[in-house]
C-alpha cells in the first residue's frame, strides 16, 4: 500500500516538476531581461536607428543582439557576485535552492537600487500600499523591479533626446536650404540621410554610442 502509494507521488511530481520546469524557462529569461540594463541599452540603440533615419538598417536582430552583449558586459561584476554567493555554493551542496535564490537576488537588488530614482521608488512603494521602508533591505522585490524599469525608461529616453539633437539639427539645416532653392518637392530626409551618416561615421558614432551607454551604469 504504502509502496503504491509512493509510486503515485513520484509519477505525479515528475510531470509537475516538468512543467514547472518549463514555465520557468519562459519566465525567467524576461524576468533577467528586466532586472538587467538590456531595456536602457535595447532603447537607445532603437533611438540611433530612427534618428539616422535609416528604417531598418541595422536590422532588429542585430540590434537586440548587441544590446543583449552589451548588457552582458554591463552585468558581469554583478554576475559574477551571483555565481560566487548562490549558483557555486549551490552546486556544491551547501545551501538549498530558497537560500541560493535569497542569495542570488542580493547582487541584482544593489545593481537595480543603484540605478533606480528615488522618486521612483517611493512611487511604487505608495501604489503598493505598504508600510514605508526603513533600509534597503525592506523594499520588497516586486516593487523594486517595476521602479528600476520606469527609470530605465526614463533615463534610456534623455539618452535619446541628446541623441537626436545633432541629427534634428542637420534635417532643419537640409530642410531650410531646400526651401530657400525652392526645391519644395524634394524630401528633405532623402537629402539629409547621406550627411547623417557621414556626421556618424565621422565621430565614430557607434563606439561614443557604446561607451556612452557603458559609463551611463557607472
Amino acid at each position: 500500500m504504502i509502496v503504491s502509494a509512493a509510486a503515485t507521488t513520484t509519477s505525479i511530481s515528475g510531470p509537475l516538476q516538468i512543467t514547472l520546469l518549463i514555465g520557468l524557462l519562459a519566465i525567467v529569461p524576461s524576468l533577467v531581461l528586466m532586472m538587467t540594463g538590456f531595456t536602457r541599452i535595447l532603447i537607445v540603440l532603437s533611438f540611433v536607428r530612427n534618428a539616422l533615419g535609416t528604417q531598418q538598417m541595422p536590422p532588429n536582430q542585430i540590434l537586440v543582439g548587441i544590446a543583449l552583449f552589451i548588457s552582458l558586459f554591463v552585468m558581469a561584476p554583478t554576475m559574477h557576485k551571483v555565481d560566487s554567493l548562490a549558483v557555486e555554493p549551490y552546486r556544491h551542496h551547501q545551501i538549498d535552492a530558497h537560500q541560493a535564490l535569497v542569495r542570488g537576488l542580493d547582487p541584482l537588488r544593489t545593481f537595480m537600487f543603484k540605478q533606480t530614482r528615488n522618486k521612483d521608488l517611493a512611487l511604487f512603494v505608495s501604489l503598493s500600499h505598504s508600510k514605508r521602508p526603513k533600509t534597503r533591505a525592506d523594499v520588497p522585490t516586486h516593487v523594486l523591479v517595476p521602479a528600476f524599469v520606469t527609470s530605465e525608461l526614463t533615463t534610456a529616453f534623455e539618452i535619446g533626446f541628446l541623441i537626436y539633437l545633432p541629427f534634428l539639427i542637420i534635417d532643419m539645416i537640409v530642410s531650410s536650404t531646400l526651401m530657400s532653392m525652392g526645391m519644395m518637392m524634394l524630401p528633405p530626409a532623402l537629402i539629409s540621410l547621406p550627411f547623417k551618416i557621414l556626421l556618424f561615421v565621422l565621430v565614430n558614432g557607434w563606439t561614443l554610442v557604446a561607451q556612452s551607454l557603458v559609463s551611463s551604469f557607472h
